[in-house]
């Protein structure tokens, strides 16, 4: 067990934590969540004793072994793919590396067997003889492919090194894992292997992730941070998003019957609880999703972003025919080829490929932004479109306030009427002041979607509209997206999004495309067709 007892941390004026008092047990894992800024991945630096709190302490068991994924991708360039993994049981490794320089010496002394012999014994005890069989296949699941088990870390693409890092951190079946944002940059394939392994696991995770589908599908328990505090909840994010909602709406309504909101709950409850799981130990963690109660979650301080699409005309029945459209990267390399696509009318199409640059590349050149190779596409003469980059850095090379930067794509440039639109992506009072050029990613992205919601597009082009937002943020999109009445083109790794809004899926790979007209999960779920999906990339 690790817990943490009275622990606050203050920078100057500011206090990020106040008394805060936490136990975490094995057998469950625990969704930290919170507001950007709220401090989530600084009070899991605590627990893992990289940063140290103004006042409070962190407790764990003796004889306990954490383990971190790490985020420094070139800290172990130096080192072979299966070392990086064995190196996740620091100890394991160390008896290892120990037992290799005694076997090593020319002049191996009766010193040198007692201690090897000891080392051996040690060894055996942590399953060592294992260890390697035991990491490869870690890594293989994971999508890390034997071939490349021996190579230095350096020699590894960014996602093998991300996948890399995580079976270090999943190695050797630590007592408290701690994982920061574990999905990023996985495709859906790994995800979906990590979700089941965490959902057997029987030791204590804590986790932070902005991936709804995935907190819903691996926590047992929410840890709120709110008010420089820490809550923590029974259930997965969807329970705690569900009953926090429902208490702002008693806040905001003392005369509705707040039995009928309970039993709203209820029989969510209910619902949710008749589902199928993936593991047998998933499902008795569910039952205990029954003792929630209303009434534990106070209402939040978070701000949820005001995001409207609205067309300023409908389309009419002609909307994209894209015939033959072939792109190669700078070294030659087919990005996609031969692509044919008819767009219609209240199509909401989701973009996958295991290169995430196909989907890109094919958004920009739709755009205007870039060229294909080859083929040709024609829009319809009523279709006004908008588009959200993945790349916006060249939008914010300028010094200009926020104001004056939206102005330049508005037809009214009414101060007021800016402020607005400025305002419904929660940059109020002098933060309209700030210069575009300091900006962070997500409130670059909010600046985007500020600029995409003043054109009143009837085609929305969207390129991972989630990125760098927080999870209210996510969820307002999410639910403008469902509303949206125009076309939508996306791509997005957040699984939840694309289940709920897309109704077509189209797969893009190097030898051709899959467009199949269902939700993502049946999609995922068609055995018929994944050895189609093998075909556009083998």
């Amino acid at each position: 067990m690790i817990s943490a007892s009275n622990i606050s941390l203050q920078y100057g004026k500011r206090v990020l934590f106040d008394e805060v008092n936490v136990n975490f047990t094995p057998g469950n894992c625990y969704g930290i969540i919170g507001a950007n800024g709220a401090g989530k991945s600084t009070f899991m630096k605590i627990l893992s004793g990289e940063i140290d709190p103004t006042k409070g302490r962190v407790n764990i068991l003796p004889g306990m072994r954490m383990s971190v994924l790490k985020q420094n991708h070139f800290e172990y360039n130096e080192f072979t793919v299966l070392d990086t993994v064995l190196m996740g049981n620091k100890r394991l490794y160390q008896i290892m590396k120990e037992k290799d320089a005694i076997y090593a010496k020319e002049n191996f002394s009766d010193a040198d067997g007692i201690k090897a012999s000891e080392l051996e014994g040690e060894f055996a005890e942590m399953n060592g003889w294992n260890a390697d069989s035991e990491a490869a296949e870690m890594l293989t699941n994971l999508g890390v492919l034997p071939a490349s088990h021996g190579k230095l870390v350096k020699e590894l693409s960014g996602k093998e090194k991300v996948k890399t890092l995580l079976a270090q951190a999943l190695f050797g079946n630590p007592d408290i894992l701690m994982l920061d944002e574990p999905t990023n940059d996985l495709d859906v394939e790994t995800i979906t292997w990590l979700e089941n392994f965490l959902a057997d696991f029987q030791n204590t995770v804590i986790v932070i992730s902005h991936d709804r589908h995935f907190l819903d599908a691996v926590c047992t328990n929410i840890c709120d941070i709110d008010y420089s505090k820490l809550s923590t909840y029974t259930g997965n994010y969807s329970f705690w998003y569900h009953m926090s909602q429902l208490q702002l709406k008693q806040r905001s309504d003392q005369n509705k019957k707040i039995e009928d909101k309970r039993a709203e709950l209820q029989d969510f409850v209910r619902r949710f609880s008749a589902n199928a799981s993936k593991s047998s130990q998933a499902t008795s963690r569910k039952k205990l999703l029954e003792k929630l109660t209303v009434d534990e979650i106070p209402a939040s301080t978070r701000k949820y972003p005001g995001i409207i699409f609205k067309q300023e005309r409908e389309a009419g029945d002609q909307i994209l025919l894209v015939e033959n459209l072939s792109k190669k990267s700078k070294d030659g390399d087919v990005i996609f080829k031969d692509v044919n696509i008819n767009i219609n009318k209240g199509d909401k199409i989701a973009f996958i490929s295991r290169n995430q640059l196909a989907v890109s590349t094919l958004f920009n050149i739709l755009a205007g932004e870039e060229v294909q190779d080859g083929g040709k596409f024609t829009f319809g003469t009523t279709i006004y479109k908008a588009h959200l980059p993945n790349e916006n850095a060249h939008f914010f090379q300028s010094d200009l306030n926020l104001i004056d930067w939206l102005r330049q794509f508005s037809k009214d440039k009414d101060e007021t009427y800016i402020r607005g639109f400025l305002g419904k992506m929660l940059f109020s009072g002098e933060e309209v002041m700030k210069k575009c050029n300091v900006l962070s990613g997500g409130e670059k992205v909010r600046c985007m979607t500020s600029r995409m919601m003043l054109l009143n597009p009837n085609l929305l082009i969207l390129d991972e509209p989630t990125n760098h937002l927080d999870l209210e943020s996510i969820i307002a999109y999410n639910d403008a997206l469902k509303d949206y009445t125009g076309v939508i083109l996306f791509t997005s790794h957040d699984h939840e999004m694309v289940q709920t809004v897309a109704n077509r899926i189209i797969e893009i790979g190097p030898k051709g495309i899959l467009d199949k007209t269902c939700t993502y999960d049946e999609y995922l779920a068609n055995a018929n067709l994944k050895e189609q999906r093998k075909k556009l990339y083998n």
